[in-house]
């Protein structure tokens, strides 16, 4: 099996080479695609979650020699949760090389945060499978590098944060705002805004509702620390 020109250039961008070309076709093939003869990504998402929580549990460890394990959980759920890999799979334009059903382009699937964060913990056990755990560990790195430099941050609730900005200024608390609700009732996403009495707003997409609020909160504080 070969890779198209598409595949070819996502794999590089992910930055490796597959001796086992089926493997990456499997990560980038969601449920609705699935077929006896075309399996989907769901057993290498289940994988690929376990692979990257090693690497980012060693990164974490190798990073802060003298942190506690309550210290460290909150670090490790932020690197790991479904949110930052669909940042990342974003960041690789992922969502333009998955294999979808009709029914998910239709409901805008490309852009779901389940299933771009799904798929890119399937890519990541395709390359654990293809090459070994230490290929593995140099594809996530790559990509995760400038999330480990800022997890802290992140480690944060990003609307507890946001209503401590707020307060500090003598601002009422921040409110959320659903802007838009589209797709099936199975699967639902939601356009939320998070807006300050500033005037001051952001919003963000996601399937779910907290999802959505964590996200335009993150956006908004993003570019309120931008201005200063």
């Amino acid at each position: 099996m070969k890779l198209s020109r598409e595949l070819r250039e996502f794999a590089a961008r992910l930055g490796h080479e597959f001796a086992r070309p089926e493997l990456l076709h499997r990560a980038l093939t969601h449920p609705s695609m699935s077929a006896p003869s075309r399996p989907d990504n769901q057993r290498l998402e289940f994988l690929g979650d376990r692979v990257l929580g090693l690497v980012m549990a060693e990164a974490l460890l190798a990073a802060d020699t003298t942190a506690s394990e309550g210290q460290l959980a909150p670090r490790f759920n932020a690197l790991v949760r479904k949110e930052a890999c669909a940042e990342v799979a974003r960041a690789l334009d992922l969502g333009a090389v998955l294999k979808l059903g009709r029914s998910e382009m239709l409901s805008g699937g490309r852009r779901k945060e389940a299933i771009l964060g799904d798929a890119m913990e399937a890519v990541i056990a395709a390359v654990y499978l293809d090459a070994g755990f230490d290929a593995a560990r140099a594809v996530v790195m790559q990509h995760w590098a400038a999330r480990l430099d800022d997890v802290e941050r992140d480690a944060r609730d990003a609307k507890t944060m946001l209503q401590e900005w707020a307060q500090a200024r003598g601002l009422a608390p921040p409110r959320y705002v659903e802007r838009a609700r589209s797709g099936p009732d199975h699967a639902p996403e939601f356009i939320i805004g998070a807006e300050l009495d500033t005037g001051e707003s952001a919003q963000a997409r996601a399937g779910s509702k907290r999802q959505a609020e964590q996200l335009a909160a993150r956006a908004l504080l993003d570019r309120l620390e931008g201005q200063t």
